[in-house]
């Protein structure tokens, strides 16, 4: 499909003529309140439940989990973005980081998945397959690579809101159910 540019807004159009309107903003935005959720529930956590062993897994705690999160981030933006200059976030040692260097963790991993949906964006609403994309089980382009990232990220965020209720941690309902405030969540990334 051709791209054209219009009054500083980026349209492609169709066959027929028919304008599509760029979707850049809107993949962007859902991802910056996908990492605004993660980081919502991380800050929440009370002491005893991030470093309490999961049951039923005793060499893992909530906080291994949530360092996998950053981690997995940083592995997939070496994977498809390392190739084409995206900079790859160090990643964090699961076992012993802390809540706030997660956080700021997190905000460079968060930063550099944005630089690397911008690039897909950038080309045509793709990622170019990088040679050390080996894997080749995840479509590239950017509408399935957000929904695998916020798919798996809810994946742990559940993971993480069940083990605390095993342990007999069960969360505040305002941490439950503002993982669910996506509007609030949402309005929180523009401030």
């Amino acid at each position: 499909m051709p791209q054209e540019w219009a009054a500083g807004r980026r349209e492609t159009r169709a066959k027929g003529g028919s304008s599509i309107p760029d979707l850049r903003p809107t993949i962007l935005d859902a991802w910056k309140t996908n990492n605004r959720l993660t980081v919502f529930l991380v800050e929440r956590l009370p002491p005893r439940v991030w470093t309490a062993a999961i049951p039923g897994a005793p060499r893992r705690t909530i906080r291994m989990i949530a360092g996998h999160i950053h981690n997995a981030r940083c592995r997939w933006v070496k994977t498809l973005g390392g190739e084409f200059g995206i900079p790859v976030p160090r990643s964090v040692e699961r076992r012993v980081v802390g809540r706030p260097e997660l956080v700021r963790a997190m905000a460079q991993s968060s930063r550099a998945m944005l630089r690397l949906l911008t690039f897909g964006c950038d080309e045509g609403g793709t990622i170019p397959a990088a040679r050390a994309y080996i894997w080749r089980n995840l479509p590239l382009d950017v509408g399935h690579v957000l929904a695998y990232f916020v798919a798996h990220e809810a994946h742990h965020r559940g993971q993480i809101v069940l083990a605390a209720r095993a342990m007999g941690e069960r969360l505040p309902a305002s941490v439950t159910d503002g993982l669910w405030q996506w509007t609030t969540r949402a309005a929180e990334t523009k401030r």
